[in-house]
Formats: C-alpha cells, structure tokens, sequence
C-alpha cells in the first residue's frame, strides 16, 4: 500500500491500536497501512478467515473473531489488548449494519439488530476498554452522512448512526482527556455497507436518492479514505492537547440528475 509522500505516519510506531470492523472496507485499508506504520495492532472481526488474510498482507497485528453483539465476545476481546498490548493509544470502531428496508416495513426484530450492532455494541466495546485506555487516547468512530442527509430506504440505519453519534457525545463530555472523533463518511465503494440490500428495493431507492439530489457522480475508495485516517490519527498521535471532534469525509464530485449527468451546484444562467 502507498501513501502520498508527504504524509508521515512515523508517529504511529510503536502505537497501540485496537480495529473493530478490521475485515473489510475502511477498517481493513486502515488496519494495512496501520501495521505497515509500525504500529501494534489488534484486529477483531466476525471472519477469522479474513482477519488472517489481513494479517498477511499487513505483515503483522493480532487478529481476533469477535461478535460485538455479544457481552463475552467484547470481554475476551477486551482481555487480548490486555495480554497483547497493555493498554490502547487508539480505538477506531468501523461497526456497521446496513440493511434496505422501508421504514414500514422495519420490523422489530430489524430494530434490534441494527441498534444492536450500530450502537450498543460500540458502547459495550468502550465500557470493556475504558480502564485500558491511555488519559489521551484518541477514539474515532465511523457514523454516517445520511445522519444529516435522510435518504429512503436506510431510516433505521441512519437513525442508529444518529444514537451512535449522541452516544459519543456523552462519553466525550464524561471522560474529558479522552479524545473522540466522529467521522461522518459518504459515499465509498467497495465495501461492505450493501451486502444486505435487496437488488430490486436497491434500484427503486438509487433513483429516489437522484431524484433528491443526494447522488454524487463519484464515491470515495476506502484506501483513500482509511489514508486520509491514519493521517489525522498520525497528526494527533503527538498531540495530546488537540482533539478534532468531528470529521467528515465526503467526495468532491458534483450530485447527479435523473438523467445520471452531474448536476452541478451553482448552475450558469443563460440570460443575458
């Protein structure tokens, strides 16, 4: 993996770091080019096998299967950055469930999970870590930008994103010293996010979402937005006294119309 020459990741030798939601996406590319860093990193995920693949492209780290949805998986996962590492500079939580449903047709048991895995799990994570996290430790959390540009189709998930994010708030305002990041992401693919999505909704709800103007031309890559990462986590490594409490990365290309040409913001008048 490469890095842009002027970005210095030197300051995260040495570091040690805990990937939830290392096995794909942004997590994994930032899990890679973490361990290629120098850091000292554990990676948890539900997939071992991918985690192990990982490790091998990365040249090292510690990979852990773990359901965060579940108490005693965050126990023996918070009991491994024990034996491992000792104590954490750095959590970054790329948790995430997505799936494609109408809000009328959300049920219960879609509730559940989804909060489940969006928000409670990174609560559980943070309450198991809390005594190994160093005074100064950064914690950056991935939400969304359908928090604050709500889209058909993905309500519960971007209602879930906005609990993570007040539920960030109140750990911030807690635990002072602490440093959290929300990082609110757009579009990027490939990832993981759709796996849930039913082709034929999925198709109705992206020309809704041209329709509304919340369509870009072009995604992000995750490699591009997990280096953008590790430069921030690298910048503040150093910087105890310096918290960015919120980010957002989004790409730069024009929306589309319904015809899927760019529509471009500030539209030239043609009167003379």
């Amino acid at each position: 993996m490469s890095h842009p020459s002027n970005t210095d990741l030197s300051s995260l030798s040495g570091a040690r770091i805990l990937v939830a939601g290392a096995s794909a996406g942004i997590g994994r590319a930032f899990s890679v080019g973490a361990v290629k860093a120098g850091a000292r990193a554990v990676l948890a995920a539900r997939r071992l096998d991918q985690l192990e693949k990982l490790r091998d492209e990365a040249g090292g780290g510690e990979p852990v299967a773990a359901d965060l949805t579940r108490e005693e998986d965050c126990a023996r996962l918070a009991e491994t950055v024990r034996d491992r590492l000792g104590g954490l500079d750095l959590l970054v939580s790329c948790i995430g469930a997505a799936p494609m449903r109408l809000i009328a047709d959300t049920d219960d048991d879609d509730w559940r999970r989804i909060f489940e895995t969006n928000v409670l799990s990174v609560g559980r994570l943070l309450r198991r870590l809390l005594p190994l996290l160093e005074p100064s430790a950064m914690v950056m959390v991935l939400s969304s930008e359908s928090v604050g540009q709500p889209r058909p189709g993905i309500g519960a998930y971007s209602t879930s994103k906005a609990a993570l994010e007040r539920m960030i708030e109140g750990w911030r305002i807690e635990h002072p010293g602490l440093r959290f990041t929300t990082v609110t992401v757009g579009a990027t693919v490939p990832t993981d996010f759709g796996n849930d999505f039913e082709p034929g909704l999925l198709d109705r709800m992206l020309n809704d979402w041209i329709s509304r103007g919340l369509a870009q031309e072009k995604f992000m890559s995750p490699q591009d937005v997990a280096d953008v990462l590790l430069g921030v986590v690298a910048a503040g490594a150093g910087r105890p006294g310096v918290c960015m409490e919120n980010l957002t990365l989004r790409s730069p290309s024009p929306v589309v119309d319904s015809s899927g040409r760019p529509l471009l913001p500030f539209q030239p008048s043609k009167e003379h």
